[in-house]
């Protein structure tokens, strides 16, 4: 067994990898930093990662400015979360803005 990489070379490593990665995965389960899989896991996906964690990442790192939630809170339109646990899109180019 050899020695643990150091974070500074992780660092590196992750960052070739889009920053949604950075959180679980609610659609494949995929544990943070880890690349997500076909629902029989049998598969992992290289390059992509599900929806799902994308909206999961921009929520917990990104304010919303058309609704002025705080990161950790979903978007709300009229006191009700939106559909499906959707953003609205100012919020996932915040979150773009953010990890850039």
């Amino acid at each position: 067994m050899g020695r643990p990489v150091p974070e500074s070379v992780r660092h590196i490593v992750r960052a070739t990898h889009h920053a949604a990665r950075a959180v679980e995965c609610p659609h494949c389960g995929a544990a943070a930093h880890q690349p997500c899989t076909t629902r029989s896991k049998r598969r992992r996906l290289t390059v992509e990662v599900h929806p799902g964690r994308i909206t999961s990442w921009v929520v917990s790192i990104a304010c919303c400015p058309a609704c002025q939630v705080a990161p950790g809170t979903p978007c709300h339109s009229a006191g009700r979360p939106l559909y499906g646990g959707a953003v609205h899109a100012e919020r996932t180019t915040e979150a773009k803005r953010t990890a850039a």
